[in-house]
């Protein structure tokens, strides 16, 4: 196995009606017969910008014009490595094509089955599929009152949900917490949203729901991923990232980026340390900690799937 990988710059090029364009690997190289995201491997001296467009031009008749960072994957295969530095691309000049005889198509992001593709290419498939913003709720004064935070965010566009009841909320308000739930599953339902539970492991809800998050003390004490659709995890460090992946946790949340009200005394990360991190996983990862949909941008130029909040998604 190569001691180095092979760096690779790829697209992920996706059209209006949230397709993505992939291609057909012919059956003679390596991973043959598999479709995969079109790119290729940087050449000498050239940048991965460089290399994507060079690439996205020979492979597909196509310059990128709008694009962002997406993931960068390192996947060891038992005869070679691969550094995929992935980028989404969400507008181009010309009209794609396979210009090296390569079938190619547009298929919806939601039916794209990991088992088509190389197993490298796995990761990028949810990262298509997850929102940009990441809604944790947070306090409210009553059933009314959540149900009209929740549903405010979900109008804005929330597509992604953590339900967060910690043990001592739900010591004190134990006769809501049924509706509480219901509630959450209800809307979540009624605007296409996934919703994922935080809740203490004793709680049954009996709704229905997406996924599980698990906080950090809750990541550190599984041995195995819990047996749910979605699993994502809270983590604070390099270490809790590498148990995330190790548990197939299909994201990850890392905090705090920057400084909060909430945890005034807290280092925080920055994002050069953010960015440092999230590139040692193979796992898409949300900002939070004092971030907010303004820092979406930001949040992308460093490989990250986008921001996670309370306080910036959760107003009336």
């Amino acid at each position: 196995m190569n001691a180095q990988p092979v760096h690779v710059a790829v697209a992920a090029i996706v059209n209006e009606n949230d397709e993505v364009l992939i291609s057909k690997r012919h059956d003679d190289v390596h991973q043959g017969g598999l479709w995969e995201f079109p790119g290729g491997k940087l050449e000498p001296k050239e940048n991965v910008e460089q290399a994507l467009i060079r690439e996205c031009q020979e492979e597909l008749g196509i310059t990128p014009t709008e694009y962002h960072p997406l993931i960068k994957i390192t996947h060891h295969y038992t005869d070679r490595s691969v550094c995929l530095d992935v980028f989404k691309i969400l507008a181009y000049t010309g009209t794609a094509s396979g210009l090296e005889g390569q079938p190619i198509k547009w298929q919806s992001i939601s039916t794209l089955l990991a088992e088509d593709f190389p197993a490298a290419d796995e990761p990028i498939i949810n990262t298509l599929r997850l929102p940009d913003r990441y809604l944790i709720t947070g306090k409210f004064d009553s059933l009314e009152d959540f149900d009209t935070r929740l549903e405010n965010a979900l109008k804005s566009g929330i597509r992604l949900v953590q339900l967060r009841l910690k043990q001592q909320w739900l010591d004190k308000n134990r006769a809501v917490v049924d509706d509480i739930c219901k509630r959450a599953s209800t809307l979540c339902q009624q605007y296409d949203s996934l919703l994922l539970l935080n809740i203490p492991q004793n709680i049954n809800p009996g709704i229905e729901y997406d996924g599980i998050h698990a906080d950090s003390r809750m990541l550190n004490a599984l041995t195995a991923r819990p047996e749910c659709r979605w699993f994502s995890a809270s983590c604070h460090s390099l270490s809790e990232l590498k148990k995330a992946e190790r548990l197939k946790a299909d994201f990850a949340v890392l905090s705090p980026v920057q400084y909060t009200r909430s945890h005034p005394d807290t280092e925080p990360l920055g994002w050069d340390s953010f960015a440092e991190l999230v590139q040692q996983v193979n796992i898409p990862v949300y900002a939070l900690g004092g971030v907010s949909g303004n820092d979406i941008s930001q949040s992308r130029s460093v490989y990250a799937q986008g921001v996670a909040a309370i306080r910036a998604f959760w107003s009336v």
